[in-house]
């Protein structure tokens, strides 16, 4: 990743977030509300983790013994995988699913539960993905493996051409990219571009790793395979289901919200200042969808509301749907855009034309 300093010019149009902010300030004041999580989030959080660990239990105590139950169990971790992680290990290691700091600091552990390593994961999204969305050389979620292109800032491969055809398979393989090597080299890299803390603590952090990796490995591959009664290439097969239906549920959430054709792709200029604040910088580079969807904002952690999330990360996603109306009209009053798709489906189907269009267009 690119070691330039990148500015937001805080002096440009500083009003609209100015504004914004003293009406969300005074939605929980008038409300009397906390930003934090409330018994919603408690209950989500409940049903997910029960989605996940139970399956498990019923399989290592012998209680679904049969391949097509053992399969089953696998498909069902997977989806309790990806909404565990959307709706509590988000929150948490936003610092915003509970008041008590000390509870976020505990409940964002559950990231080790999922196979990932809280310190790189705090990095890549709280740091480099919300502080400079979409900004080629600092974003990381535009700068997968060269197989994809995000950003029409990046190099164009012929392969590219066939991208939104095949990019949908590779989504599945993120969870299962966590915990075989992505974490190692992420850890490797961010020591080796001097990010503190992990210059100074970077054999600590590999201790760490290392340790959760192979605890993680034991209680999901090695004791089902010692304990159940079916074959061991079944565990396997259901390791792998279970973590490529998460992965192909979070690539697809977090993806639809920024590799759409309404995003901008800014580039800083040779002394690294933006044109536009931190703010209006997230309104050009991030969308919404399904903003009318109770049942789907419930599964996936508010994560539809992106566009509140990234203005607000101090904020729980219980509340993001209330405030969407507030983010809307002020971004209107300033004539500043606010991308939403209706449904999830025109979500996805914007997603595909930009995978197609930056397989095909340089910049």
């Amino acid at each position: 990743m690119s070691n330039q300093k990148i500015i937001f010019p805080l002096d440009k149009n500083p009003d609209f977030i100015n504004d914004l902010r003293r009406r969300v300030d005074g939605y929980f004041k008038d409300n009397n509300l906390s930003k934090y999580g409330n018994k919603t989030i408690v209950f989500q959080s409940v049903f997910m983790g029960v989605l996940y660990v139970l399956p498990y239990v019923l399989m290592l105590s012998g209680v679904i013994t049969s391949v097509p139950g053992v399969i089953l169990s696998w498909v069902a971790m997977g989806g309790g995988m990806a909404g565990l992680g959307m709706v509590l290990m988000h929150d948490a290691n936003h610092r915003v699913f509970s008041r008590n700091q000390t509870v976020n600091k505990w409940l964002g552990k559950s990231l080790y539960l999922l196979g990932g390593f809280p310190p790189n994961w705090r990095h890549q999204h709280n740091t480099m993905h919300h502080g400079f969305t979409n900004i080629e050389g600092h974003d990381e979620d535009i700068a997968p493996v060269g197989f994809l292109r995000f950003s029409p800032h990046r190099k164009l491969f012929k392969v590219h051409r066939f991208q939104h055809i095949y990019a949908w398979f590779l989504y599945g393989l993120m969870t299962l990219s966590w915990v075989t090597m992505k974490d190692f080299v992420r850890i490797k890299n961010y020591k080796n571009e001097g990010v503190a803390p992990f210059d100074k603590k970077y054999k600590s952090y590999l201790t760490d790793l290392i340790v959760a990796k192979s605890i993680y490995y034991f209680f999901l591959l090695v004791l089902p395979i010692l304990i159940m009664p079916v074959g061991w290439y079944w565990i396997v097969g259901g390791f792998f289901i279970m973590h490529y239906i998460s992965g192909l549920i979070l690539t697809t959430i977090f993806q639809t919200a920024h590799v759409v054709p309404s995003s901008a792709y800014p580039l800083p200029s040779d002394e690294g200042k933006l044109e536009n604040n931190w703010a209006i910088h997230q309104l050009l580079t991030t969308s919404d969808f399904s903003p009318k969807s109770k049942v789907l904002s419930w599964m996936i952690g508010g994560l539809n509301y992106q566009v509140e999330h990234h203005l607000f990360p101090n904020i729980s996603h219980v509340h993001y749907r209330k405030l969407s109306q507030l983010v809307k009209e002020t971004a209107f009053e300033y004539n500043l855009p606010y991308h939403s798709q209706e449904t999830f489906f025109k979500a996805v189907a914007g997603h595909a034309r930009m995978l197609k269009m930056l397989g095909r267009q340089v910049a």
